[in-house]
């Protein structure tokens, strides 16, 4: 094993300047921060792919009803993200929905992340402030790596993808600064839970991790095995208690059967998309495993002379081995993504790398310290430019102006994008004809259309031009449309208009990765539904397929002009 290598005492007088628990205070004033930030009514810089936040707000409104994820409603991933936004909506009503989402995480790595900081901090203040700040960047800034639109706003997408990756760093941060291995076995267990509660490949990615970590003898083999038996038991409760666990797994195993295809060629996708990361770590690992090439050949002659668990620890136990092992899990993680915080885990390996040779007189010493930061620095600070560039640029933003979107749609954008988005708008009412031919050919108007900022903020005025047309109709007729039901990606209409939504069926409605095929429960519900919304500002092939799978639940009923782009779909 590679020993550990002292840090620099402070300079004589400084030990009295020491601020005591320093990066214990800076967690706790982040925290009351990101508290007081969310009493208040935001008006947030909207971004690609908004749309997606709004599968939190269905969810909390399904959970407020008494629903359960999985059980009497489809996610595409775990239930926890979603029971955590829902429980911090309803302390923090005022808060704006994205906020509410990124920092609800906080209830699940601030306990653990304290616990890091604590055995971090009784060994180097470096160490401990260096495992704090990129935590506090990446868990409080609602900011993807990547970049999908000109003008710049926070992401309301890969918002499950980022937590997965923010537990992560927790879980790698645990494993090498916790002491005593029967803390770091439960701090590890409450990451594992948290990643298959949260996305299934967050788990994966954890468990290749924690595999490694046995290997190289940073967990105890008898506590991870009882820590896996209580990992399961309280898998159990939750299964007992409703069938949850059973419920997730089929619709794990309906979206990988939705979504099969080859793998090489989404590691491929994953490589490039994030070229320079890979590339500047993999050199890493090369370079440190040329450097410390006769610690491996010494290593490996003690395994294959004493064949024991003490050599096989040691040997393991290096850092390019570590950062290759970081840099796969995540490399397999950015395989199932659409947006996140890529390779950010592996930051706690490259600290320990950074700490290590900044102290080594060895050859090679800076180029490590120049592959370390080609590493570490591009989604830190790709993150900060991108919500430095938003925060500076939303002066000349203005807000969307909507009577019936409430939290969802204090959003703004520049002026010549909000103007764009409403003579949009009148462009798709006015051209039906012409965007049922595009659908026809199962292509978009676009081929980014759902990242184009334009089309959210569209989106946004139709979904609030729809409840104004809704509301209209009721006052006219003297109904109430109980249950709400929309053949679009995302239905808001429950959550903002404090209706019921339709059971037994998909949020985040992707007709082509992530809706199976309806069963009787949910033909059922959808039947029963008092009102079914048909989106066409634009028509698109994805509404017109979800429209195609509910269509036997559709039978008998007649259509009601609501506006221009909506069309509804009542009882007979």
């Amino acid at each position: 094993m590679q020993a550990e290598t002292p840090l620099r005492a402070a300079p004589a007088g400084t030990a009295g300047r020491r601020i005591p628990w320093l990066p214990q205070l800076l967690l706790a004033a982040a925290l009351i921060l990101c508290i007081w930030l969310l009493t208040r009514p935001l008006v947030l810089p909207l971004g690609a792919m908004y749309w997606d936040l709004v599968l939190y707000v269905d969810a909390a409104r399904r959970i407020a009803e008494g629903q359960v994820p999985l059980l009497d409603f489809l996610t595409p991933v775990g239930p926890l993200g979603y029971w955590l936004y829902a429980g911090l909506d309803q302390l923090f009503p005022q808060a704006h929905p994205l906020m509410t989402a990124q920092w609800s995480l906080f209830l699940i790595t601030a306990p653990p992340m304290a616990l890091v900081l604590i055995a971090a901090d009784r060994r180097s203040r470096r160490l401990a402030l260096g495992l704090l700040l990129p935590y506090l960047v990446f868990q409080i800034l609602p900011v993807n790596v990547e970049q999908h639109s000109f003008f710049p706003g926070l992401d309301g997408f890969g918002i499950y993808n980022r937590q997965a990756s923010i537990v992560l760093y927790v879980l790698v941060s645990a494993l090498f600064v916790l002491p005593g291995r029967t803390l770091r076995a439960g701090v590890l267990l409450w990451c594992m839970l948290a990643l298959l509660l949260i996305k299934i490949t967050g788990f994966l990615a954890g468990g290749l991790v924690l595999a490694y970590g046995l290997l190289a003898g940073r967990l105890d083999w008898r506590l991870g095995l009882f820590a896996a038996l209580g990992g399961l038991l309280m898998l159990a409760g939750l299964e007992l208690s409703g069938g949850l666990v059973s419920a997730y797994a089929e619709s794990i195993l309906a979206l990988l059967r939705i979504n099969a295809g080859g793998i090489l060629p989404r590691f491929l996708q994953a490589g490039s998309l994030h070229l320079d990361i890979v590339a500047a770590g993999g050199a890493l690992i090369l370079a440190l495993a040329w450097i410390g090439r006769s610690e491996w050949v010494q290593g490996l002659r003690r395994l294959v002379r004493e064949r024991s668990a003490a050599s096989l620890h040691a040997l393991c136990d290096r850092d390019e081995a570590w950062l290759a092992v970081t840099m796969a899990a995540g490399l397999f993680l950015e395989t199932q993504n659409t947006g996140g915080l890529a390779f950010v885990f592996a930051w706690p390996v490259l600290l320990r790398i950074l700490l290590r040779r900044v102290q080594d007189a060895r050859p090679g010493r800076f180029l490590v310290l120049a592959l370390v930061a080609a590493t570490a620095i591009p989604p830190a600070m790709t993150v900060l430019q991108r919500a430095g560039r938003t925060l500076l640029a939303q002066s000349n933003y203005i807000a969307l102006p909507n009577d019936h979107l409430g939290a969802l749609g204090r959003v703004s954008q520049h002026v010549e994008v909000v103007g764009r988005a409403g003579k949009m708008q009148a462009i798709y009412a006015a051209s039906t004809d012409t965007y049922e031919a595009i659908a026809a050919q199962q292509i978009l108007p676009s081929q980014t259309l759902y990242s184009e900022l334009d089309f959210q903020l569209g989106w946004l005025m139709a979904i609030d031009a729809g409840i104004a047309a809704i509301l209209a109709h009721e006052a006219r007729t003297g109904t109430r449309f109980d249950t709400i039901m929309s053949l679009n990606f995302v239905n808001p209409f429950p959550a903002l208009m404090k209706r019921s939504s339709v059971r037994h069926i998909a949020i985040g409605a992707d007709p082509f990765r992530a809706v199976p095929e309806p069963d009787a429960e949910a033909l059922a519900a959808v039947a029963a539904a008092d009102l079914i919304l048909l989106p066409l500002c634009p028509v698109t092939v994805a509404n017109q397929a979800l429209h195609r799978v509910y269509q036997p639940a559709m039978t008998g009923r007649r259509e009601i002009p609501l506006g221009p782009c909506w069309k509804g779909f009542v009882k007979g």
